[in-house]
């Protein structure tokens, strides 16, 4: 965690990479290819926390259709700044058997992570398991899955804003943020 002065410092030196607008624009847009798809289902739609907590909130505004809501939380880091086993912080409360999921996170960086959500939430007895995301990284490596719905790209940089933290500040901005690079 950082204090309000470093977390100012870091916002002044960053660089905008998707404004507010542009991202408003995205997520709408992302609803209604949703939309299209799910309408018919009364999907199951499961919030990543914490960093899909923006964006799920947009896109529920926007889908036109009935569904549940519910969340999940897992980390793959811990106390470590590797990635390692999966562990399920907060599962899904609602029975997800027959099921038509919709995962909601913040982005898809190397997809480890949302890979094995897709995966464990299939095994739970989900009949299908979309993923949406706000930002996809372009970072050239091949990821174990592929968003069924993105709304941005996002060079392979350290990108913040919209759920996207910087060391725990800057999760409420409304437009994506990438650190200088020196």
């Amino acid at each position: 965690m950082i204090d309000t002065r470093q977390a100012t410092s870091i916002l002044a030196a960053a660089e905008l990479i998707h404004s507010a607008e542009s991202v408003a624009t995205a997520i709408a847009h992302v609803a209604r290819t949703i939309d299209e798809r799910l309408r018919d289902s009364k999907p199951l739609l499961l919030c990543v926390m914490n960093g899909g907590v923006p964006f799920a909130g947009q896109l529920l505004m926007q889908l036109n259709f009935p569904l549940d809501f519910d969340y999940l939380q897992v980390s793959r880091y811990g106390q470590a700044i590797a990635g390692s086993t999966l562990s399920w912080r907060v599962a899904p409360a609602m029975p997800l058997a027959g099921r038509t999921v919709l995962v909601v996170d913040d982005i898809l960086d190397e997809g480890l992570t949302l890979a094995a959500i897709r995966e464990r939430l299939l095994q739970l007895g989900a009949s299908d398991c979309l993923t949406a995301v706000l930002a996809d990284k372009q970072h050239g490596r091949e990821k174990p899955i592929a968003a069924d719905f993105v709304a941005l790209s996002v060079p392979d940089r350290f990108v913040f804003g919209c759920g996207m933290d910087v060391r725990g500040a800057w999760r409420n901005l409304p437009a994506i943020y990438a650190i200088r690079e020196d």
